[in-house]
C-alpha cells in the first residue's frame, strides 16, 4: 500500500515537472490513464522508479520526446466508425454547403488518418476546394507523420472496407500511391490542410470554424479538462456550427450540455445551439 502511494506521489511530481520544464500540461488528464502509460514507459526505459524516470526526463529533452510518445499514444485509423462518416456525409454535408467557405478543426489529429478521411469525404462532396482544415495535436512526431501521409499497405487494405461502409464513391486506391509496401496519400488532399501544434490544456482558440472534430481525445481527460476543451470548441464554432465527438464521448453532464443540441446523437454529432 505504501509503495502504491509512493508511486502515485512520484507520478504527480513527474507530471508537474514536465509542465514546469517543457510546458506540456498533463495535470488534468485522467489519473488512471496517465498512470497506466507512465508505468508502461518505466518498463520500456528500464527505470526502476518514476523518480528515476523523472531525473532522466528533466536532464534530457530527447528523453522527454520519447516519453511523450507514450503519454499521447497516437492511435487512429481512416474512416474509423464508418457509420459516423456516413452520418456526416448524409446529415452534415448538405448543411455545410450553405456556407460560401468552410473551416474545419480536427483537434487531436494524431498521425493524420482522420484528416485524410475528412479530406476525402469533402472532395467527394465537392467541398474540399472551399475548405480549410486545421489539423492540430500536441505531439510533434505525430504531426510530422500526418504531414507525410505515409501508411502501411496492410493498414490501407483494412481502411478500404471502412471507406466503403462510410459511403465512399470511388476506388479507395485512387487516393494514394503504393510504393515499397507503403501507401503515400495524394498530395492534393493536404493542399488545404494546415498542421499545427496545439494543446487543449493550455492553448486558446485560433479561428472561427463551421465544424470541429475531436474524436477519442476527451476520454483521456478529467472533467475539468473536458469542460475546458468543450469551451474552446464552443468558442471556435460559428452560429449553428457542428461538433463531432468519439463514440464514447458526449456533451451530456458537461458544463456545456445546454450549448449543443444533438443532430445525430448515436454518432455523437452535435450542433451549436
Amino acid at each position: 500500500m505504501t509503495s502504491e502511494r509512493n508511486t502515485d506521489i512520484e507520478i504527480r511530481l513527474l507530471i508537474e515537472a514536465i509542465y514546469l520544464k517543457y510546458s506540456y500540461d498533463f495535470r488534468n488528464y485522467s489519473g488512471a490513464s496517465i498512470k497506466r502509460r507512465i508505468l508502461h514507459a518505466l518498463r520500456q526505459f528500464d527505470c526502476l522508479t518514476v523518480s528515476a524516470l523523472q531525473e532522466r526526463v528533466l536532464h534530457d529533452p530527447g528523453m522527454f520526446m520519447q516519453l511523450l510518445q507514450y503519454l499521447t499514444i497516437p492511435v487512429s485509423e481512416m474512416f474509423r466508425d464508418p457509420g459516423h462518416f456516413l452520418a456526416l456525409r448524409q446529415e452534415v454535408v448538405p448543411l455545410l454547403r450553405t456556407w460560401p467557405s468552410i473551416k474545419v478543426w480536427i483537434a487531436g489529429c494524431s498521425t493524420g488518418e482522420e484528416v485524410y478521411s475528412m479530406a476525402i469525404l469533402l472532395r467527394e462532396e465537392g467541398l474540399l476546394e472551399r475548405t480549410i482544415i486545421y489539423a492540430t495535436d500536441i505531439n510533434p512526431h505525430s504531426l510530422d507523420r500526418a504531414k507525410q501521409g505515409i501508411y502501411s499497405m496492410q493498414s490501407m487494405r483494412e481502411y478500404e472496407e471502412n471507406y466503403r461502409l462510410a459511403g465512399g464513391r470511388r476506388d479507395f486506391a485512387e487516393y494514394y500511391t503504393a510504393a515499397y509496401g507503403n501507401a503515400i496519400m495524394d498530395n492534393s488532399l493536404r493542399d488545404n490542410v494546415t498542421f499545427a501544434d496545439h494543446s487543449l490544456a493550455t492553448d486558446s482558440v485560433f479561428s472561427e470554424t463551421q465544424l470541429v472534430s475531436c474524436r477519442n481525445v476527451l476520454i483521456y481527460f478529467n472533467k475539468d479538462l473536458q469542460d475546458r476543451a468543450l469551451g474552446l470548441f464552443h468558442e471556435s464554432l460559428c452560429h449553428r456550427g457542428f461538433l463531432v465527438l468519439g463514440s464514447k464521448e458526449s456533451v451530456d453532464f458537461s458544463a456545456y450540455s445546454e450549448c449543443f443540441e444533438p443532430l445525430v446523437k448515436p454518432e455523437r454529432i452535435y450542433r451549436k445551439s
